[in-house]
């Protein structure tokens, strides 16, 4: 029996953070407004399915709004054509605010994503306020180059904003996404839309207001709750946006692409989920490796571009592998997620919680045997237990699409060859995982799966510096490290002729 904490349901006053709900509008140009059409939108707790706020609509004509605030922004206003070290000195005031304000923050993704509270206290939300310092650190080192032309010519390379950008993040990681994506445009030097998740509104919105008091300039960073087809659409079909980045499904990520194709061709990144393996030899610390593979998927409860989702072991410590496994999944505790006893929290909305769960009979259906959990927990909210299927085919749909909760595929392999191979066949190349003490199987895996992260006996080991980004239809482009700054701006070549130079 998957095990329950006895506050299961968040009803204990000892842990219970109920945070007072202040920002509810959406904000353009500096201020909280009402949608231009008054409507609003229920944002939901998952862990009772109540509503807990009503949060202003924005569709097209917010969109518009907010774009010629950003618009006008970055062509007249001060953000673009402040020095760096400036630029910089605001972003670190509002990381700042950030970690001074992190447990009604977390309180806040809590109640509208089921986040664990002490996780995203103590991690999650420091974890973004150093993403921003990250930037805000390399906003004064944005820099050209002198290029060595043949002819009697000098020149030089000039690095500058790309201008208006729109960002559309997801729902699973609300306050990294906005952070992975704020932080590199605005020491780029960009103004920006951007559109959180309709789930999780809160947070962002509350992250805008931090952002004013710490003196990021009115324009430069516009907050528009709404829905995909009519705010996402507006982002990503606008003429006046130059750029977007997207993260969410493959789906949703076609639509983008196209409707920037169609309006004026704007700047595309997509990171688009993944099927991420986990690859497992004989040779690996058993322990470490199963610790690995539960957190693989059971961090977020499953909900994370990157979980382990397919797990493969090796022939000769599988059968041990699978005892220990599952031994851990039944005890895995599940309950409110303001309990600090509680390991995993309810899926973030019913639509998610209903997917996932008919994933689970789409498995049983196919042929694979349920080892583990498999049904709901509790009466209340949606709340899944930790679910692990054995006697996989690949070919079977719950091994080769992201189901996005917390459901392991457990497969065994032969060889390197065979493992390669089965990494391999999956539509994704977002992330893979490598357990092995053998150098020379290390270095073979890690150059022959198309992904675009490799943690060897790691795994969710993400850093401000390292790059993160897909391969395959995992997407493209890459957020974090210096790859991501660089995608916000624009290489402009300055040419002029030399006189009388002795040198060439």
């Amino acid at each position: 029996m998957t095990g329950l904490s006895n506050s299961f349901g968040g009803h204990d006053s000892s842990f219970l953070k109920m945070p007072t709900i202040k920002f509810t509008k959406l904000f353009i140009n500096g201020d909280f407004v009402d949608s231009a059409s008054g409507m609003t939108f229920e944002t939901i707790d998952p862990r009772t399915g109540e509503a807990v706020a009503r949060i202003s609509e924005g569709a097209k004509e917010d969109i518009d709004v907010a774009v010629k605030a950003a618009r006008e922004a970055f062509d007249s206003g001060p953000w673009p054509r402040l020095p760096g070290t400036e630029r910089g000195k605001i972003m670190m005031k509002w990381a700042d605010l950030i970690e001074q304000n992190r447990e009604e923050l977390a309180a806040l993704d809590t109640i509208d994503a089921g986040k664990l509270y002490h996780f995203a206290k103590d991690v999650e939300v420091p974890t973004a306020a150093n993403t921003l310092r990250y930037y805000a650190g390399a906003a004064d080192k944005i820099h050209g180059d002198v290029l060595k032309m043949s002819g009697k010519f000098h020149a030089y390379t000039l690095l500058e904003p790309i201008g208006v950008v729109g960002h559309i993040i997801p729902w699973n990681a609300a306050t990294t996404m906005f952070f992975t994506k704020v932080s590199p445009s605005l020491a780029a030097g960009c103004t920006m839309v951007l559109k959180p998740a309709e789930q999780t509104p809160l947070s962002a919105l509350f992250y805008a207001h931090l952002a004013k008091l710490a003196g990021i300039p009115n324009g430069v960073l516009n907050v528009v709750p709404g829905f995909g087809p009519t705010a996402g659409a507006a982002i990503s079909s606008h003429m006046d946006i130059d750029a977007v980045s997207f993260t969410g499904s493959i789906e949703v990520g076609r639509e983008v692409m196209q409707a920037a194709a169609k309006s004026n061709l704007k700047s595309v990144s997509l990171e688009l989920g993944g099927k991420s393996p986990l690859i497992i030899f004989d040779d690996a610390d058993l322990d470490k490796a199963v610790e690995l593979a539960l957190i693989g998927i059971l961090f977020n409860k499953g909900e994370a571009c990157v979980a382990s989702s397919r797990v493969f072991v090796q022939e000769g410590i599988y059968n041990e592998f699978e005892k220990k496994l599952v031994k851990k999944a039944k005890a895995w505790v599940i309950g409110d997620p303001f309990d600090p006893k509680v390991q995993q929290g309810p899926q973030a909305d019913r639509n998610q919680f209903e997917k996932i769960l008919s994933y689970i009979e789409h498995g049983k259906r196919e042929g694979a045997t349920l080892l583990t959990g498999g049904k709901t927990v509790g009466s209340k909210g949606y709340y899944i237990e930790p679910t692990i299927f054995s006697n996989v085919k690949e070919d079977m749909l719950i091994s080769q699409d992201e189901i996005f909760g917390p459901v392991m595929v457990l497969m065994k392999f032969k060889t390197i060859e065979e493992a390669i191979k089965s990494a391999n066949n999956t539509k994704y190349g977002l992330a893979a995982g490598i357990v092995t003490k053998n150098l020379d199987t290390s270095n073979t895996m890690s150059r022959s799966i198309r992904a675009g992260i490799i943690w060897i006996n790691c795994y969710f080991a993400f850093g401000d510096d390292v790059p993160f980004g897909g391969y395959k239809m995992s997407g493209f482009g890459r957020d974090l490290g210096l790859e991501a700054l660089h995608k916000y701006l624009q290489v402009k070549s300055v040419v002029t002729p030399i006189y009388n130079s002795p040198w060439l």
